[in-house]
């Protein structure tokens, strides 16, 4: 049986549409993944919900059907960091890839996961290849101090394939949000996630604390998980799905970022991130405490985790 009995519900309408339960949610977004739908009823599915919304009982049912079938990197020796990065740059340099490496120098072992969803973002990845760390094209395990990355294909094709749907629709669609939030390791880790819209806030606390998740939740930065460097946004942590509020929204902008570019692309984002790493320019203070806040939760997941 299809997912039409689901759009039935999700397809009424912002006022009229009906929430599906987790297990409803689940049942729907696996066949989704598994590609037992018709394209007309992914267009539908996609579209209903950009309408509707998820709900956080929605949300993890969709999680629970990714995790059932995404491909898992093996356990980690400390906690894997996750950072996913799906939007890329837009105005400013897309700096995902110092945080991850910054991380790495703290011997921290770090995974990138994504893909191309707007045609026009210069992507994580590519400065990352730029630097000279090797794409993987297959889930292995990643050592202390090590930086790879991934493209979501290789994670789970029906997940890539719901995410090309924007390129047909023009409109995110769940499936945006569902790789935001996956831990694609069969071990400890810590989910770096970031939201753009105030109102996404309070699904995201009750989605982590049900699947009780180990997580750093932030503003981010037009789309990806790295802090905006001239602000110190709020951060609240998770440790098996407890919630702390890690650290107060500090106020004001910082006029000026020292070395920061204003050009966008690959090679001056990956010369930029060359010269903090070699100690040429300073790093952003903001993303200095992201760090921070990071190693904080990967030693407390790895006490809780330890015999």
């Amino acid at each position: 049986m299809g997912i039409s009995q689901y759009i039935k519900e999700i397809g009424r309408g912002a006022r009229g549409a009906r929430p599906l339960s987790r297990e409803q949610a689940a049942d729907l977004f696996g066949q989704v993944l598994e590609g037992q739908v018709t394209d007309l009823e992914v267009g539908a599915f996609c579209l209903a919900m950009r309408i509707k919304g998820e709900t956080a009982d929605e949300m993890c049912g969709f999680l629970d059907a990714t995790h059932q079938r995404v491909a898992r990197l093996p356990a980690t020796d400390r906690p894997l960091i996750v950072l996913p990065s799906y939007n890329g740059a837009r105005k400013l340099p897309v700096l995902t890839p110092l945080l991850a490496l910054l991380l790495a120098r703290k011997g921290l072992p770090v995974l990138l996961h994504g893909m191309r969803t707007e045609a026009r973002r210069v992507l994580a990845s590519d400065v990352l290849l730029t630097l000279g760390v090797p794409a993987l094209t297959a889930p292995e395990k990643i050592a202390n101090g090590e930086v790879r990355h991934i493209h979501t294909q290789h994670l789970h094709p029906g997940l890539a394939r719901l995410l090309a749907v924007r390129e047909v629709v023009g409109l995110r669609n769940p499936g945006h949000s569902v790789v935001k939030l996956i831990n694609p390791c069969a071990g400890p880790s810590v989910v770096v996630t970031a939201y753009t819209h105030p109102e996404y806030f309070e699904m995201l606390l009750a989605v982590f604390t049900h699947l009780r998740m180990s997580a750093l939740l932030s503003r981010g930065l037009e789309g990806e998980v790295v802090t905006d460097p001239r602000r110190s946004p709020r951060y609240d942590g998770f440790l098996n799905g407890t919630h702390t509020v890690l650290d107060a929204q500090r106020p004001g902008t910082a006029s000026d970022v020292p070395g920061l570019p204003a050009e966008i692309d690959v090679a001056t984002t990956a010369a930029y991130t060359r010269r903090v790493l070699a100690g040429e320019l300073p790093v952003p203070t903001a993303i200095e405490r992201q760090v921070e806040h990071i190693l904080q939760l990967a030693h407390q997941t790895a006490t809780e985790t330890t015999p």
